[in-house]
């Protein structure tokens, strides 16, 4: 994934009502950006970090800049902006470069399904294997020289894992992907002290047939991209 036209650069000042950021541009222009990213950012977004963030020609957003990546103060690049994970993994699957997702004929993304009333990220399909339900994640959170999920409680995320373990158990194939967009993380675990229910869930739909894969990312100004496997660890307690 490239950025076209180029990311500029700012200095964070706050991030604030959890759909905003100010910034001040290298001129001095204070800018209000808009901020793709519900979660709690812990690490993300400390004041005097270096802000990336794209522009848009569309005259009926609120706020035409929009927050892509944080450059920390101890060299970090993250990407906040959460729907560019669903994004790159679909851009790598197509490309061929996850050999575990290889050889599907179609693919689609946000299907509904499930008894919960989900839509699924990215669903392949071929005529001679089961379906593949793919739920995308985007990792963030570095603490201790780990990365974890998820930065809070999320029972949504917890519904996520319900619905994977269903699948699997209907003899589909079921894959949880975290997308770990934290140049510093260079190892995957379930966040036990965060969320407690969805480090038990996660144990147990493993147990039963669902797949997790952990692929970090090479994270620059001018773009992101999946690279190598990253091992999840603490899988099973």
């Amino acid at each position: 994934m490239q950025f076209y036209p180029p990311l500029q650069s700012a200095t964070l000042i706050r991030r604030y009502k959890r759909f905003l950021a100010d910034v001040i541009t290298p001129d001095g222009r204070e800018l209000t950006l808009h901020c793709a990213n519900t979660g709690a950012m812990t690490g993300c977004a400390t004041p005097g970090d270096t802000v990336w963030y794209s522009t848009s020609d569309n005259p009926k957003r609120k706020y035409a800049h929009s927050w892509e990546l944080c450059q920390t103060q101890v060299g970090d690049w993250i990407c906040v902006n959460t729907l560019r994970a669903n994004q790159l993994v679909r851009e790598a699957i197509e490309q061929q470069r996850i050999p575990e997702l290889s050889g599907y004929s179609n693919l689609a993304a946000e299907v509904r399904y499930g008894s919960e009333n989900s839509r699924i990220d990215l669903l392949l399909q071929a005529q001679d294997r089961p379906n593949c339900y793919i739920e995308v994640k985007s990792v963030t959170l570095l603490q201790q020289g780990c990365g974890y999920f998820p930065d809070a409680v999320t029972l949504r995320g917890q519904k996520h894992l319900r619905e994977l373990e269903a699948m699997a158990e209907q003899g589909q194939r079921t894959v949880l992907f975290f997308a770990v967009l934290h140049s510093g993380i260079e190892t995957v675990a379930a966040a036990h002290h965060i969320d407690p229910r969805y480090a038990e869930l996660l144990t147990q739909v493993q147990k039963n047939g669902v797949e997790v894969m952990c692929y970090g990312a090479e994270l620059s100004a001018g773009g992101i991209h999946l690279a190598e496997r990253l091992p999840l660890v603490m899988a099973f307690r």
